[in-house]
Formats: C-alpha cells, structure tokens, sequence
C-alpha cells in the first residue's frame, strides 16, 4: 500500500471515529436538555393540580423554570419544541 492510500486510510479511519464521537457527544447534551425539560414540565404540571393552575407563586416560579430550561436548550441548539403542546 502506498503511503498516500495509507495517509488517506488514516484519515477516513480519524473522520469517522471523531465523526461518531461527536455525534454521541451531541445526542448526550440533547438526552439531557429533554430530561431537564421534562422534569420542570412535570413539576409544573403536578403543582399546577396540587394549587390550581393560576393560583399560586409556587406555579409562576414553576413556569419560569420551564421557560428558562427551554431558552438554555434553544440557545444551545439541543432542544426542538413545540411550545403548543404544553398550552390546555
């Protein structure tokens, strides 16, 4: 094998190793924006049943939260929502 095919093998070889690495690296951030997200989103709805949907400080502190979780997922590019959803 010449050394170019050999460079070139090496190189295809680092590409798709630190191409896949990435990947996963990508998919961990976006698995733990979700998970953030759904916590606050659950959290929201459970107070939201416990002290009624507009009754309480505990509520608006809880949405908050949940817009906060959102706007760091946005602003990171790890989080796709439709916002439409959570609206009853």
């Amino acid at each position: 094998m010449s050394l170019s095919r050999k460079v070139a093998a090496v190189v295809l070889f680092l590409t798709m190793t630190l191409g896949g690495a990435t990947l996963a690296m990508a998919r961990d951030r976006n698995d733990k924006c979700e998970n953030k997200i759904h916590k606050a989103e659950q959290k929201l709805q459970r107070d939201e049943q416990k002290h009624g949907r507009n009754s309480s400080r505990k509520i608006e502190k809880d949405r908050q939260e949940l817009e906060q979780a959102r706007a760091r997922c946005d602003m990171n590019g790890h989080h796709e929502h439709d916002r439409d959803h959570d609206r009853h």
